[in-house]
């Protein structure tokens, strides 16, 4: 099964990246996921089932610890031809 996830983490600050917004950025960005894309206002990664849960375990974990005080994300179970 493939997965997308669509996530965003807050407070937002349009000046500088907060941290909680960085350590989420480089917890996709190292996961085994096959396309990430990664925004000012969103983000998106897509792969295998056991890949995004990882990922998405530990993006809500350590940008939390990182003080995002809110996570919003969306899960998708996506075909192979929904790429």
């Amino acid at each position: 099964m493939r997965l997308r996830v669509e996530f965003t983490t807050e407070p937002f600050d349009l000046d500088e990246a907060p941290a909680h917004a960085v350590v989420a950025r480089e917890v996709i960005e190292a996961a085994e996921l096959d396309s990430v894309d990664v925004g000012p206002f969103g983000n998106t990664a897509e792969g295998g089932t056991d890949a995004v849960l990882t990922a998405v375990d530990a993006l809500l974990r350590r940008s939390l610890e990182a003080g995002a005080t809110r996570v919003s994300l969306q899960l998708n179970v996506i075909g192979e031809g929904d790429r």
